[in-house]
C-alpha cells in the first residue's frame, strides 16, 4: 500500500520535529545572512527541515533496521557536503567559504539528530555551531584589506 492508513497518521509529532528543526537551524542562517556570506537565511533552515524530513518520512520503512537507518543518514551526509562545496570558493591564492560550508552540514547533522529524537544532540550542534560563528572570528588575525 502506497499510503498508509489516515486514521494512524501522526502529523503533529512530524510538525513538531520539522519545526524545532527549522527553528534551531534560523539564527545560524541569519548569521551567514547577516555577514553576507553565499548562503544564508533560506538555505540553513532548509538543510535541516529537509534532512528531518528525510529521516522523519522513513522512519516506519526502517523501523528495526538501524543499518537501513544508518544508510540514509550516510547519503544525507554525503549530500549535504555536496551542498556545502558549491559554498567555497578559491580566489587565486585565497579559499572563501569554508566557515559556510561546514555550517551548512553541521544544520544537516540538527535536522539528523532532531529527525532521530536526540533532540539534546541537535540543540548542542545548533549552539555550539552558532557560538562558533559568531565568538571565534575576534580570534582571527585581520588581514590588511
Amino acid at each position: 500500500m502506497i499510503f498508509p492508513d489516515l486514521n494512524g497518521l501522526q502529523i503533529i509529532p512530524h510538525l513538531t520535529a520539522l519545526a524545532i528543526a527549522y527553528a534551531l537551524a534560523f539564527p545560524i542562517g541569519w548569521d551567514r545572512e547577516k555577514a553576507a556570506r553565499s548562503a544564508g537565511l533560506r538555505t540553513f533552515p532548509l538543510v535541516a527541515l529537509a534532512t528531518c524530513g528525510f529521516v522523519q518520512a522513513t522512519e516506519s520503512m526502517l523501523a528495526g533496521s538501524p543499518e537501513a537507518l544508518a544508510r540514509i543518514i550516510e547519503g544525507l551526509i554525503v549530500g549535504i557536503g555536496f551542498v556545502g562545496g558549491g559554498a567555497i570558493l578559491k580566489n587565486n591564492t585565497s579559499v572563501h567559504g569554508t566557515a559556510t560550508a561546514a555550517s551548512i552540514w553541521a544544520t544537516g547533522a540538527i535536522g539528523t539528530a532532531v529527525g532521530v529524537g536526540t533532540l539534546d544532540v541537535a540543540i548542542a550542534i545548533a549552539v555550539m555551531t552558532f557560538l562558533t560563528l559568531k565568538l571565534l572570528p575576534i580570534l582571527k588575525d585581520k588581514k590588511d584589506d
